[in-house]
């Protein structure tokens, strides 16, 4: 692995910058000591071609579009010095904006990085098998859905799959942060650039490579890393304009003052002066760094902010709204128990529900086909399957109709027993489902989960964070759902709800003034995420609609790393601020020394462009270990608690907790 310092190196704009500090303090060195003009100006000419034609180039290519780049500014500027014989201060000048260039390139690759490393735990080289059971060395991205692998004891997993044959532990810690090894089994799904342990595994694939974890992982902070915050934005739409206008003012300081018969040197020298420490360049990287170091840091840890706007809106979330199934629980629901009518045995049950729920990906068929599997139950496939987000499952076993899911609407009022099976189920806090064959009730299924761990803690913490109490939004049932609130700390409750309702509730919350975070992990939270002003997604069990939706992914399901991300962002808006705060004082001063003093052009070189490092230093401060592990430790001040937004209330129960 390289050292810190050669990954620094690796970057051009830090050996540019790097080569031009040094050919500077050699020219320095040789003409303090007294060496030949022609040496000195020759290594500070050096410097000059070093530090300056990245930015020289960048400046002309932007000129040829029309757009006066303030990298061409500092340029221009530095020839000026040295056309009247200043040097040394126009080669100050371009290492100090070298310096400054490289330092914003280092943050970019920072965040690059910080996730980037995840695909070299991805093979390049996988086993496939034929259907003839033969093996094939192939490379890993050729691999293709349906494709059966063999992964051997001690190498990395190829493809996003499930286990069919096999039984082995494998380090997830790459991808779940699981600090200890998994034991998987046939029907368990297995992620790429996972470290097989002691056995053997033969996997089918269910990902192509460019959709497994690792990529989508990939893809989302290539994303991140591109996109503008309206701040950024905003600084960028008046750049232009007011580069324009320095340049406007920078001719007329210079221009006037010798129509009136000033002198030329020292009129030159105060313009060329004022051009340097009136330029934006402290303003403009005062706010990708600090964002930049941000996304980078949080993905370090299992969060990836998608963009610097979102990241922006994170800043500004003052309550915090849950999902229930596979957020603040498990989401890997066990079938608690069954209930049957008629002469249907608890085993027929089973297996015609299992078939029918075989093609869902939802948790509660995935909990009904676990069940009959434990119990032995052999069970066909489904001849037509169709799922209805918040309604459940359709599908036609051995030439019947099936019906899987909420008790209301399927429930006819009629159905007195099973009405009163599943109104005592709900009672005791579990989970309801109907099955219904041929629009016949045979039965209920009971469901419990199990709270995840550290969703206490976590909601706590969000709860003094933000000022406001976290509010659960959910499809099950009101018992169910307040007996989960209660265990993890909330009392503001709305249950019975479709993926509509849960939109509707998001809009009135924000209708009542809050900045609203969701966080969830199924097809139905998806339009709810959208309806937000940030929305989170369970990253290692959620549907791929909700990630796609989201704002924020939570890798590791970790709901801990919640409340520090949201901290860590509302650091990096503060850090912002004092960016701009600093920036815009130094060039106010220095502007003002110039135009009613006399400002030493070292002097206005060092202040305005060692302002422009500070603030780039300031937001690299984010990249720090330190700075996740002080987030989320400190309350903020309490705010005014909901009224009017959630409350309690009745309802048909629906299936998409």
């Amino acid at each position: 692995m390289r050292s810190p310092f050669l990954a620094a190196l690796s970057l051009p704009e830090i050996r540019w910058a790097a080569l031009a500090t040094v050919l500077f303090a050699v020219g320095a060195v040789a003409q303090v000591a007294g060496a030949p003009e022609v040496v000195w100006w020759s290594l500070y000419l050096a410097c000059y071609a070093a530090g300056g034609w990245e930015p020289a180039l960048a400046g002309l290519q932007a000129l040829r579009e029309k757009t006066l780049d303030v990298d061409l500014l500092m340029i221009v500027a530095a020839l000026v010095a040295a056309s009247i014989g200043q040097i040394f201060e126009g080669a100050l000048l371009i290492v100090i904006f070298a310096t400054s260039g490289a330092l914003e390139a280092f943050a970019t690759r920072r965040t690059e990085d910080s996730v980037n490393a995840l695909l070299t735990l991805a093979p390049e080289r996988a086993v496939r098998l034929s259907k003839s059971g033969e093996e094939e060395d192939v490379d890993a991205e050729t691999l293709v859905v349906g494709d059966l692998v063999l992964v051997r004891p001690g190498e990395r997993v190829g493809a996003d799959g499930e286990i069919l044959n096999g039984v082995s532990e494998l380090d997830q810690a790459s991808i779940t942060g699981e600090p200890l090894p998994v034991t998987k089994g046939p029907g368990d799904e297995v992620f790429a650039g996972t470290l097989n342990g002691a056995g053997a595994l033969r996997v089918r694939v269910h990902r192509a490579a460019a959709d497994t974890v690792i990529a989508r992982i990939v893809a989302m902070v290539e994303q991140a890393s591109s996109s503008k915050a309206k701040t950024q934005l905003f600084i960028e739409k008046i750049e232009q304009r007011y580069s324009v206008g320095v340049v406007v003012a920078t001719l007329a300081l210079f221009t006037i003052p010798l129509v009136f018969g000033a002198e030329f040197e020292p009129t030159l020298l105060r313009a060329m002066t004022f051009m340097i420490v009136a330029s934006p360049c402290a303003v403009v990287l005062a706010t990708m760094p600090p964002l930049l170091a941000t996304i980078a840091n949080a993905g370090r840890h299992g969060v990836l902010v998608k963009s610097a706007v979102a990241l922006e809106e994170l800043s500004k979330v003052d309550l915090v709204a849950f999902d229930k199934t596979g957020t603040l629980t498990q989401g890997t629901p066990r079938v608690a128990s069954v209930v049957t009518f008629g002469d249907t045995s608890e085993a027929e049950l089973l297996r015609v529900a299992a078939a029918a729920e075989r093609r869902s990906e939802h948790p509660v068929g995935r909990a009904i086909v676990a069940a009959a599997r434990e119990r032995s139950i052999e069970f066909p496939e489904p001849d037509e399957f169709g799922s209805t987000p918040g309604r459940g499952v359709d599908a036609r076993v051995e030439g019947r109709s099936v019906t899987i899911g909420a008790p209301s609407p399927l429930l006819p009022a009629d159905e007195r027993q099973a009405q009163a099976a599943v109104a005592e189920l709900e009672r005791s806090g579990h989970t309801a489902v109907v099955v219904l064959v041929d629009e016949r009730v045979i039965g209920v299924v009971a469901l419990t989960d199990r709270v995840r761990d550290g969703a206490q803690s976590a909601v706590r913490s969000l709860t003094d964070l933000t000022g406001n109490e976290a509010v659960l939004l959910t499809g099950d049932n009101q018992p169910a759902a307040e007996r989960l609130a209660h265990s993890v700390g909330i009392t503001r409750v709305e249950a019975h709800l479709l993926p509509a309702d849960k939109v509707t509730a998001v809009k009135r919350l924000r209708t009542g003034g809050h900045q609203v975070l969701l966080v969830g992990d199924g097809v139905n939270d998806a339009p709810a995420m959208a309806a937000a002003h940030v929305g989170v997604a369970m990253g290692r069990n959620g549907s791929d609609l909700a990630m796609e939706t989201s704002d924020v992914v939570l890798v590791r399901d970790d709901l801990a790393a919640l409340p520090k991300t949201i901290d860590l962002a509302r650091r990096a808006h503060r850090v912002v601020k004092a960016n701009l705060v600093i920036a815009g004082t130094v060039i106010t001063v220095l502007v003002a020394w110039d135009i009613f003093g006399t400002l030493p052009l070292p002097l206005g070189v060092a202040g305005h462009e060692g302002s422009t490092i500070i603030v780039a230093l300031n937001g690299l401060r984010l990249l720090r270990k330190s700075a996740w592990q002080k987030a989320g430790t400190a309350p903020a001040t309490p705010t005014a608690a909901v009224t009017g937004g959630v409350s309690s209330r009745q309802g048909e129960l629906r299936r998409g907790a």
